[in-house]
């Protein structure tokens, strides 16, 4: 590197000689200028843990032109890499280019990276040696296409610890036209496969990605804790079935923030196990912090909470939410036979742009996995507040249906103005078998949400305690060739 620094007065021949090292350097080919590539491609990103090796998808063998599969090279490149789980961990590194890719499993104390011009291909071969089925959740019972198993995720870990999925915005396209033509003709034997789900896992980041019509759902933590999932672009047609966007499962302390996602399903479904599996699983979801989310859904919501909540929800604080052109903004959904709890749940700061409903409680959400449901098993939804909400062109303000016999309670609604649309329902607010209050509330809410006057408008209140997932702070990593 001193010859960089060559003084003007240096004499014209050494000046040629460095040009013509220059030169030969760049007209290198084959492995050198491979190597001289890869060794100038360094770079910073941030992530909870950093790693003491490195290496690329090209060096076992990875192609990168969308046409070859690329599954065993992704599958070898991670069973290699997981030798320095205990030694600093190891990153892998997928340059620019199309990765065609069916499913691999990721290694503990691990970073996966795609460059921001490489694209991760899911393969559209439903060959099994690229879609492995799986049994189904055991809090679900079955899967949700079939009654069977289901396809593994395209990217999936179990029973891990640190692992890191990142990028610099680097894309993961889960090609899914395929699967929704079979799901809506009724073809599949097992369940779609998702495009990220960790399992039983601990310590995940998932970050600074965009990820392009997913089979099903799009990020699935599940059975897991001390989540982070950060900086995610999400984009499926609005009629695709199924793609939400991020669903926490049965998993506890999780942070989900700055996400923008358009789909046709709920942006954040939040969930813990089906009727009597989920109960007898008996995980909840807790400690959920949902910021800065934008949200495009027609046919779904913003923040759905259930169907699937047999394990209990409880402690949701979801803030500075954007919803357009979406269905309902914050959804509650159950129903007989759930059992289970949807309790503390706190929502402040939404701005809402053309909407059906803005508030929508469902006690009747009857889908069931299968008919051995127990019909005594009543949900307990208790303590939903709702404060500091401005909507515009809303269809109807709210819909509330608890459960005869089975009322849900503690429902807080505060500071809300909502604007209806040209064509509105000429009543605009429902509620059925609930109890609450609201304050500063326009228009007026039903009888059963007595409004308790201007000076309950801070009513509704948000924790101000942290909570321990707030508390992660990034590292600065950095990426650099070694050779292998």
């Amino acid at each position: 590197m001193e010859l960089l620094w060559i003084s003007p007065k240096r004499t014209q021949v050494i000046k040629m000689v460095l040009l013509l090292v220059m030169v030969a350097l760049l007209s290198l080919r084959g492995a050198e200028s491979r190597k001289f590539a890869e060794i100038s491609d360094s770079f910073e990103y941030s992530a909870i843990s950093c790693r003491a090796h490195s290496a690329s998808i090209t060096d076992f063998g990875g192609v990168g032109d969308g046409q070859t599969s690329n599954t065993k090279a992704f599958r070898d490149a991670i069973i290699q890499l997981s030798r320095y789980s205990s030694d600093g961990g190891s990153q892998l590194y997928v340059p620019a280019g199309k990765w065609l890719t069916g499913s691999f499993n990721l290694t503990s104390h691990f970073t996966l990276y795609l460059h921001k011009d490489a694209v991760l291909l899911a393969s559209q071969s439903q060959d099994l040696n690229e879609w492995p089925v799986i049994k189904p959740l055991p809090s679900y019972g079955r899967g949700r296409d079939a009654a069977g198993g289901r396809y593994t995720s395209l990217i999936s870990g179990t029973n891990l610890t640190d692992v890191i999925i990142t990028g610099n915005n680097g894309t993961i396209d889960g090609q899914g036209a395929l699967w929704w033509q079979k799901f809506h003709k009724g073809k599949l034997k097992f369940t779609r496969p998702y495009l990220i789900e960790i399992m039983f896992s601990s310590d995940i980041q998932i970050s600074n990605l965009t990820l392009l019509n997913s089979p099903s759902w799009n990020v699935h933590p599940v059975y897991s804790s001390n989540i982070l999932v950060q900086g995610i672009t999400i984009i499926a047609p609005v009629t695709s079935p199924n793609t939400d966007g991020i669903n926490p499962d049965s998993c506890t302390n999780t942070r989900i923030e700055d996400c923008y996602i358009v789909s046709g399903d709920d942006c954040v479904a939040v969930k813990s196990g089906w009727d009597e599996y989920g109960i007898a699983f008996g995980m909840p979801t807790k400690q959920l912090v949902i910021r800065r989310l934008t949200c495009i859904s027609p046919y779904s919501a913003a923040i759905a909470l259930g169907s699937e909540m047999s394990g209990g929800i409880q402690d949701v604080r979801a803030e500075d939410i954007t919803a357009i052109h979406t269905e309902s903004a914050v959804r509650v959904k159950t129903a007989v036979g759930r059992g289970g709890y949807v309790k503390d749940i706190y929502v402040k700061r939404m701005t809402l742009h053309t909407m059906k409903w803005v508030f929508w409680i469902t006690g009747n959400y009857g889908s069931h996995p299968d008919n051995h449901y127990d019909p005594n098993a009543l949900p307990v939804i208790q303590g939903i507040n709702y404060r500091d909400i401005v909507a515009e062109n809303v269809s109807m303000a709210a819909r509330l249906e608890g459960i005869s016999n089975d009322p849900f309670t503690g429902i807080c609604i505060s500071n809300v103005t909502i604007g209806m649309a040209a064509k509105a329902k000429k009543v605009p607010w429902t509620c059925a078998d609930i109890q609450g209050m609201t304050s500063g509330v326009t228009p007026p809410p039903c009888d059963m949400l007595p409004d308790q006057g201007p000076e309950k408008i801070s009513a509704c209140d948000f924790p101000t305690e942290r909570l321990p997932i707030d508390m992660v702070e990034l590292q600065k990593c950095s990426y650099r060739m070694n050779y292998m």
